[in-house]
């Protein structure tokens, strides 16, 4: 049966572009030089239309490989339109104008040479030749790869359609019919455009216009039956000749067979003869009288004939068919002739075969070498197009087409549907309403209201749901409304609009004319409004779709060569359609929705056969069982059927076929069938199978059901119950299932994505690391939504066929992936995604793997987490085992680090990482867990994945013991840092410093040490936790030493009030730690300086040179005790002390050292604090008498006369220092320092006179310490006993005073320096005397 099946007994019409926009004709008008206007009452023609066929375009290798042009006529309007099925040409439509003149029905003819496609178009008062160029000189290369190309419509703006040598006036010649309705015209071998119409005198008139590249003349001839040779007529003067016919021999269809240097034309008349000319010889060869064929004949020769046709066929082996149609009221007859030729060029017909039909108005006919192809339309408006062989058929019976019907009249709508709902699917859905039909209707609804209806499918459905809903709100007049009336209100405004398409669609789907292409077998429908493709129909479903008394007459060898399995099923057949008659549109639903509810759908046929059995009120039943008698083994006729709607059964290639082919070829054979319109119509074809054969399994589910409840053995033969119920019942349902899925994807539009959802998918696909390449390629040249099928014809399986039609060694096809994954991941949503694979599931075991992953990534995005868990990790059994699911996988540098499943699971877990889905991360690593088994690195790789994301959750404890499960020591340490400075962040502080770091406290301390001397002081805690840390593990001298630390840096790098004042909270909390130890151990390591703390990553210090300086290689260790805490504990206080007081000084006061401080404190005038901190660290005060010595106010003074009366030093230091200062700096001595200083070093003072000069004042201090020693107020200079023999010995500064007398004798011309030095001279004089006189009564006592 499966062989019988590839014979053609049928075709269906498909018609795919619905959704794409109107097409956009680019509009040119042709002026008609020397016409006139049309007359009133002038003969109206009828709407007309035609194909041409390029000669090679069944070639493989053709530039024009499926390529073809048509057109339309009405009225003054040519429409042509150039199509190919492998590419997607631009610039392909044209409108041309024609002015005041009708272009004559059927009055398009095309012909090609080597470098042009010339058009010949006839009117009603001119001719024109139109040249354009040839598609295989548009191109340089003849290998097409691209997508795209330019049609030979893209220049026809540059055709000069005045031209003289290529447009002419019909002349005004004598006997020409002003009405003819019929012509004919052609290229001479010579490239003159010959243009024949019919005279009223029975003869032909052809207008010849010379070769376009040649200067020359337009001449006319009448071709005439009763002249042998006809003069040529020039000039447009014709020379009439006189014959004998009459009005009833005037040609009613004309056609032109080219042979070598002449051509025949063929006239079918009036008169129902039809007569053959030579053009060359201008005679008339042939005259044949068709009555002769017809049986009944007596009352046509007594009527002139109307409506007779006449069609060519050429066959290079077979020679010249006729194909002529004679019409009569009610009845028709086709006879087909063969022409064949006798010496001394006579001509006679061999009769072929007579075929009848009762169809009445033929509106075109097709012949080639072997079929007859018809177009009627009947009274009740059908389109009925048949075939038939007209030398080999059954007793003339015709085969049929089966039509596209136009959408039902009524949209029956239930309670619980929306009216608005319900009309925009049945508007919308995809091969039901054509766009234009839509737009029309839009554009009259909305009468008197600018529309742009240029629109794509999309915005088509926003434009009518506006208009009908603005309809309906401008005519209410009501402020309320029931939900009743308003509903019933709605039904209205919408059904009125349904009708109006409903109007427009049946116009627009009227039948113009046929198309056939013998070289590539193409038959086209040329409608008013979209073009149409007619396709063979395998066995199945001719034989349930083919009418009750066809298949009475069917031929049953076509079938099976058994004969009893034939009529097996036959009758089997006869059955079903009994069924499907039967169902009515609620089962039908029910049926579809257990399939689309995934529910069982055997259970759905027997609760459909339960409704028949109840409702059966015809019997059918009884006939039905009645008939299964007649079915010698149903078992084997039902699998019969089965087996041939597997679309997964093997089919043989076409024997001959070479399918390996070189480089170029498969490349030219990448483009095949990959027009957007070639997709549509393939999957329009696939929708039509899908639904034709989801019929059949219904029914047959249904006739199942019904022979499990009969039970009977007679009908179903011994031991054959159980089969049936096993085997055929489950393998009908499977396939019901499947043709379901493609039917759903044939009519489920692949909307615009949201950008959230695009960019959710790019981001998904970024991770798993595949392309989106079909994303870019689906709306490129397609202006419409497409169906999930047209998806996946375009961008997967066209390109998988081609390969597999075209490759060695070959794999089924069923095996080369042509799984729907491949373009749903990439171009359609998830709600779409979702469903398919539901869809699938229950019947589908390829790829169970690579759906159940998609399916959760659907979950993924829908925000089913748990649901997308459970779907990967079932898919994960399925790697190693899937195409998709190891491309998945595979790694970009080949290296394969791990094993497919562990590679599975990482891309998963990248997956819900990026979703961001930490739980499920966590719960997927862990079942990973075991299947890493000893692979330490993959082992590493999971358990650092699971502590992730417990940290991020917050999950610390867990975040732990992860950690501390990683086996790889790098990793640890890594995810320790990490844990440390998370927790840190989040102040979770008592967690990290309670974990017991088994094993891990040394490199915790070091990473917490490590961020600590890294990050910025004031922003974290690090220094405070890490001394957190030492606390609680009771390590006080760590813990110290860490707090010492943050007080140095401290000083160092925050140079703000804050920063001194944790400085001293620092220094406090070094000290405690310190006293908490016992006093041999309270000691701490002075922490480095600054720059042994260098931050990771920073760049080496240079000198002045560039060079790097090198590191110290030795630092002196140096030892803290709690005594040096204290100090500069104390030292931080003071700098706190003086950055309150003077805020100025906080820049600098961080640093400094003692030293630095005392000289601060002093500048700020805190001279109590300064003496303090000197004491401390046992420092000299002079800092403090310096700078008391420059604050000259009397409280200063007396402050420093306090100050030198309490710290007295030895030598009298303080006092040398802050009058040794004042006479530095010119600054005159108080009084009262003079004579402090007298009191306590008299002699000194006399030296710091000189050495500043102060002579005068060293003369007074001279004179007056000799009157204190000689007893003159000696109490003033510290002298307890004056000069006398009995007093201890007094003593003089001689060496001073020499060089006060040295000082004052070196400027003898100063008279007052003369007189001081005569003055301490006397008073040396007077002193001499006295101390002369007090030793001798010293040595007068010592001798006594």
């Amino acid at each position: 049966m499966a062989a019988a099946g590839s014979l053609e007994r049928s075709f269906v019409e498909l018609s795919g572009t619905e959704r794409e926009r109107p097409r956009r004709f680019r509009e040119f008008t042709v002026c008609g030089v020397g016409t006139t206007n049309p007359v009133a009452g002038t003969v109206k023609y009828s709407e007309s239309a035609g194909g041409f066929f390029y000669v090679e375009s069944g070639k493989l290798l053709s530039v024009t490989r499926n390529r073809f042009i048509h057109w339309k006529i009405s009225a003054d309007i040519l429409e042509l339109v150039e199509e190919s099925l492998d590419l997607n040409l631009l610039n392909n439509a044209v409108r041309l104008k024609f002015q005041n003149c009708n272009i004559l029905p059927g009055g398009v003819y095309v012909s090609e040479t080597q470098n042009h496609v010339i058009i010949l178009i006839l009117t009603n008062q001119t001719v024109h030749r139109l040249l354009l160029p040839h598609p295989s000189r548009m191109y340089r290369n003849e290998l097409v790869i691209e997508s795209q190309m330019q049609s030979i419509f893209t220049d026809i703006g540059k055709v000069d359609f005045r031209d003289p040598c290529n447009y002419q006036l019909i002349p005004t010649v004598p006997g020409l019919c002003p009405n003819s309705t019929t012509s004919a015209a052609w290229l001479s071998s010579d490239g003159e455009a010959l243009f024949a119409l019919p005279s009223a005198s029975g003869g032909i008139f052809v207008l010849k216009l010379p070769p376009h590249d040649i200067s020359g003349i337009v001449s006319i001839v009448e071709l005439k039956q009763s002249s042998v040779m006809q003069r040529l007529l020039t000039g447009w003067m014709p020379t009439a000749i006189r014959g004998d016919q009459g009005p009833s021999d005037r040609a009613l269809s004309l056609a032109v067979h080219c042979v070598e240097h002449d051509a025949f034309i063929f006239a079918l008349c009036q008169d129902h003869k039809l007569r053959m000319w030579s053009y060359k010889d201008q005679m008339c060869l042939m005259i044949a009288d068709m009555l002769e064929y017809v049986p009944v004949n007596k009352d046509l020769r007594l009527t002139a004939g109307t409506g007779h046709k006449l069609r060519l066929a050429y066959s290079p082996s077979m020679g010249l068919y006729l194909g002529i149609y004679m019409h009569a009221p009610k009845r028709g007859q086709f006879c087909i002739f063969q022409l064949v030729s006798t010496e001394n060029n006579r001509y006679s017909l061999d009769h072929i075969s007579s075929l009848f039909t009762s169809q009445e108005t033929l509106i075109d006919f097709a012949l080639t070498s072997t079929d007859i192809w018809a177009l009627w339309h009947d009274v009740e408006n059908q389109t009925t197009v048949k075939y038939i062989n007209f030398e080999h058929n059954v007793a003339g019976q015709w085969n049929p087409v089966f039509m596209q019907p136009l959408p039902e009249e009524e949209i029956v709508i239930r309670d619980d549907q929306d009216p608005r709902e319900m009309y925009l699917r049945s508007l919308f859905t995809p091969g039901r309403f054509i766009n234009a039909a839509l737009c029309k209707a839009l554009q009259i609804f909305c009468r008197g209201t600018e529309r742009n209806l240029d629109l794509s499918w999309s915005e088509l459905k926003k434009e009518v749901t506006l208009a009908v809903e603005s309809e309906l709100q401008g005519s209410v007049t009501e402020y309320e409304f029931s939900r009743e009336a308003f509903r019933n209100l709605q039904q209205e405004f919408w059904c009125k609009f349904y009708a109006c398409c409903l109007q427009y669609q049946e116009a627009l789907s009227q039948p113009l004319a046929l198309h056939l292409n013998p070289h590539t077998n193409m038959v086209c429908l040329l409608k008013k409004g979209y073009l149409s493709f007619l396709v063979p129909s395998s066995l199945v479903d001719h034989l349930y779709l083919l009418s009750d008394e066809n298949l009475v007459t069917e031929d049953e060898t076509t079938i099976s060569d058994d004969v009893d399995v034939a009529r097996d099923v036959v009758c089997l057949i006869k059955c079903l359609r009994l069924i499907g008659e039967s169902v009515t549109m609620d089962m039908s639903v029910m049926m579809e929705m257990s399939c689309y509810n995934l529910q069982s759908p055997e259970k759905a046929a027997e609760q459909i056969l339960e409704d028949l059995i109840t409702n059966d009120v015809e019997n059918v039943m009884e006939d039905i069982c009645s008939k299964l008698q007649e079915i010698r083994n149903p078992v084997h006729a039902i699998g019969l059927l089965i087996r041939e709607m597997d679309y997964e059964t093997e089919v043989e290639m076409e024997k001959g076929f070479n399918s390996a082919q070189p480089l170029n070829v498969r490349m030219n054979l990448s483009q095949l069938y990959g027009s957007s319109s070639a997709g549509c119509i393939v999957c329009r074809g696939v929708y039509r199978i899908a639904s034709t054969r989801f019929l059949i399994c219904r029914d047959l589910l249904i006739l199942q059901q019904l022979l499990m409840r009969l039970g009977d053995a007679v009908i179903l033969g011994a031991g054959q119950l159980f089969q049936a119920q096993q085997d055929l019942l489950h393998r009908t349902a499977p396939l019901l299932l499947s043709y379901y899925l493609i039917k759903w994807g044939s009519q489920c539009l692949a909307t615009d994505v949201p950008v959230d959802t695009l960019e959710s998918n790019l981001q998904h696909l970024s991770v798993l690391e595949l392309t989106d390449s079909g994303t870019l390629m689906t709306n490129k040249f397609v202006s419409s939504p497409q169906t999930i099928v047209e998806l996946f014809f375009q961008e997967v399986a066209r390109k998988q066929i081609i390969s597999h039609l075209f490759s060695q060694p070959k794999a089924p096809l069923n095996q080369t992936g042509l799984n729907w994954p491949e373009i749903i991941i990439a171009v359609t949503n998830y709600l779409l995604q979702l469903d398919y694979i539901q869809l699938l599931h229950p019947w589908c075991q390829v790829n169970v793997g690579s759906c159940r992953f998609m399916l959760g990534r659907c979950y993924l995005v829908t925000g089913e987490g748990q649901k997308a868990l459970e779907c990967f990790c079932q898919a994960a059994s399925e790697v190693g085992k899937e195409e998709f699911l190891d491309r998945l996988i595979r790694s970009e540098d080949g290296d394969i680090v791990s094993s497919p499943r562990l590679q599975y699971y990482d891309k998963v877990l990248r997956l819900l990482d990026v979703v961001g889905l930490p739980e499920l991360v966590i719960q997927l690593a862990t079942s990973a867990i075991t299947e890493a088994g000893d692979d330490w690195k993959s082992q590493a790789t999971l358990r650092t994945c699971i502590f992730k994301h417990h940290l991020d959750l917050g999950h610390n404890s867990q975040a732990y013991e992860a950690l501390t499960q990683i086996p790889d020591s790098s990793r640890q340490l890594d995810c320790l840092r990490q844990l440390v400075v998370v927790l840190c962040e989040r102040s979770q502080l008592q967690d990290l410093v309670e974990f017991p770091y088994v094993n891990l406290h040394n490199e915790v301390v070091a990473i917490i040490e490590s961020r600590a001397r890294a990050v910025d002081l004031m922003t974290h805690n690090y220094y405070e936790l890490l001394y957190a840390f030492h606390i609680y593990r009771h390590n006080y001298r760590k813990a110290g030493t860490v707090m010492f630390e943050y007080g140095m840096r401290l000083g160092r790098e925050v140079r703000t009030l804050r920063g001194l004042e944790k400085q001293g909270n620092c220094y406090l909390a070094a000290i405690n730690c310190l006293r908490l130890i016992r006093p041999e151990y309270a000691w701490i390591v002075q922490p480095a300086s600054g720059a042994v703390y260098d931050r990771p990553g920073a760049s080496p210090k240079r000198n002045h040179d560039g060079e790097c300086t090198a590191a110290p290689t030795n630092r002196q260790i140096e030892i803290l005790e709690l005594e040096d805490l204290e100090k500069e504990c104390s030292l931080a206080r003071i700098r706190l002390t003086l950055a309150q007081h003077d805020p100025s000084a906080v820049a600098v006061a961080g640093s400094s050292s003692a030293e630095e401080m005392v000289a601060l404190l002093v500048q700020a005038g805190l001279f109590d604090t300064a003496i303090s901190l000197c004491q401390t660290f046992k420092l000299p005060l002079t800092p403090v008498f310096e700078g008391l010595a420059f604050n000259a106010t009397d409280e200063a003074w007396r402050l420093l006369s306090t100050y030198l009366d309490r710290y007295k030093v030895q030598n009298n230091l303080y006092h040398h220092c802050v009058i040794n200062k004042l006479l530095s700096h010119g600054v005159p001595l108080p009084n009262w320092l003079i004579n402090s200083y007298k009191k306590v070093d008299a002699a000194e003072l006399l030296r710091l006179y000189l050495n500043y000069d102060l002579l005068e004042e060293a003369v007074d201090l001279v004179s007056e310490y000799v009157d204190a020693v000689l007893g003159k107020g000696h109490q003033y200079f510290g002298i307890e006993f004056p000069l006398s023999a009995t007093a201890p010995m007094v003593w003089l500064p001689y060496s001073s005073i020499d060089q006060l007398l040295q000082a004052l004798g070196e400027n003898s011309a100063n008279s007052h320096n003369i007189a001081l030095s005569q003055k301490i001279l006397d008073k040396l004089e007077d002193y001499q005397q006295k101390v002369d006189k007090a030793t001798r009564d010293l040595l007068y006592r010592r001798n006594l």
